[in-house]
């Protein structure tokens, strides 16, 4: 987790390519990410794909959830 610089945090999933979410609060932030992977299980889900590895071999190339959104 890092703070952007508006205040808020910044999540990545590293395992998971495109994984990425934010919040106003750290507390925020965590549950956005938390939806952010379950959203991206589910596609792997309906999309059949039966694992989810990092690096090169990622799941859905780059087509990861993201949720949450920036102070404007």
């Amino acid at each position: 987790m890092e703070q952007n610089e508006d205040g808020g945090y910044i999540v990545m999933v590293p395992s998971l390519s495109g994984c990425v979410s934010e919040g106003f609060t750290r507390d925020e932030a965590l549950a956005h990410i938390e939806e952010a992977i379950a959203g991206y299980v589910e596609v792997a889900r309906e999309t059949r794909q039966t694992s989810i590895t990092s690096g090169r071999g990622s799941l859905l190339s780059g087509e990861g959830r993201h949720t949450g959104f920036r102070a404007a």
